[in-house]
């Protein structure tokens, strides 16, 4: 049989809003210049201005983008009618929240909170005060995810049964300052994406095991993880995390292999590779009928567009134009219970030997 797989017709990108929202940013880290404005002002959407607590940080970045920086929380929550973007550490995400008026929009950087506990109190926060917001899970929005999930969705993979993670690369964490003493890194902070993105794709797993750790070389809390997710006796998914192998280029990977019952598919997310300039994505799809692996020429990276897709689902949710807010706080709560299912895994005792008699 003869393949209907077309590699140039699978979605990409999210449409975008017809009248667009001002964007007020809370946060000025690495983040906000490598991808939130980025991704801004090539999507078209106007930053009202910037805060953040640290004045000479947030007066140099909104001197480089020509946007205004704001004095004060209160001075930034006060913009009419804007777009809330929320670029700050987990503990500070409800000072923020709390200081939006009722029934704005906001978009919170992921993590939902340090821990459950603090998903739950951010959930309850959002929704006393009617807030339209969603966690910033952009990946779900990278091209290649996009045209993945279009190409599943229209059964070029047949019925997915294996996700396998394989990340073997150097991370470099000092760029992000505020995690130095947190206690809970790798999961919450970097393969939450990932967790993520198979929720989204294969739905919520019965349970976890995972096992999560630091490296001798350094002092962040957690840089590795292996975790199997348990999807019953049909689907197979596993991640392995190294963020560690810092060997060079040569034997570094950052992929996804997902098989399907008719067909596969592998991805590389080019942005770890060499963070944050990063190497191109690249998504290859064997698709039912095919004859053989096809590439799909895609439009754009994860860093920055996805970022835009992520921005432009909220507005055009705020202006009627979606009726689905992806990634709401009350979706995103059950991928911080996957998280906190993870930790508590990797907590408990493993399951031990019997002993030679």
């Amino acid at each position: 049989m003869m393949s209907s797989f077309n590699p140039t017709t699978l979605a990409q990108s999210w449409p975008k809003p017809a009248d667009p929202r001002p964007i007020v940013t809370f946060g000025a880290g690495s983040i906000v210049g490598d991808a939130h404005f980025p991704a801004y002002r090539k999507a078209g959407f106007p930053v009202a201005g910037l805060y953040d607590p640290d004045r000479a940080k947030v007066e140099k970045l909104a001197a480089e983008w020509g946007v205004k920086a704001f004095g004060s929380v209160e001075e930034a929550a006060s913009v009419e009618g804007a777009i809330f973007d929320l670029a700050t550490p987990p503990k500070a995400h409800t000072d923020v929240l709390r200081a939006l008026p009722d029934g704005a929009a906001a978009l919170i950087q992921k993590p939902m909170g340090g821990d459950l506990d603090g998903a739950t109190e951010i959930l309850a926060l959002c929704r006393q005060k009617n807030l339209k917001a969603a966690v910033n899970f952009q990946l779900r929005f990278a091209p290649m995810m996009l045209a993945l999930k279009d190409a599943i969705q229209q059964g070029h993979l047949g019925e997915v049964v294996d996700f396998d993670a394989w990340l073997a690369l150097a991370t470099p964490w000092q760029l992000w300052p505020f995690l130095k003493g947190l206690p809970r890194i790798e999961i919450a902070m970097h393969s939450i994406h990932y967790l993520d993105l198979i929720r989204q794709l294969l739905g919520d797993p019965d349970g976890v095991h995972a096992k999560t750790l630091g490296h001798p070389n350094h002092d962040v809390a957690q840089t590795r993880t292996s975790a199997i997710l348990d999807y019953g006796d049909r689907v197979r998914c596993a991640l392995s995390i190294n963020h560690d192998h810092d060997f060079g280029r040569k034997y570094q990977a950052c992929e996804f292999r997902i098989c399907g019952t008719k067909g596969a598919a592998y991805l590389k997310l080019g942005v770890n590779l060499d963070y944050p300039r990063g190497e191109p994505d690249i998504l290859e799809i064997h698709p039912e009928g095919g004859e053989g692996w096809m590439n799909v020429p895609l439009q754009g990276a994860w860093f920055p567009d996805a970022f835009a897709g992520r921005m432009a689902n909220l507005q055009r949710f705020v202006s009627g134009e979606d009726a689905e807010l992806v990634s709401s706080v009350e979706d995103a709560w059950n991928t911080m219970a996957l998280v906190e299912a993870a930790y508590q895994s990797s907590a408990a005792p493993a399951t031990p030997l019997a002993k030679r008699p």
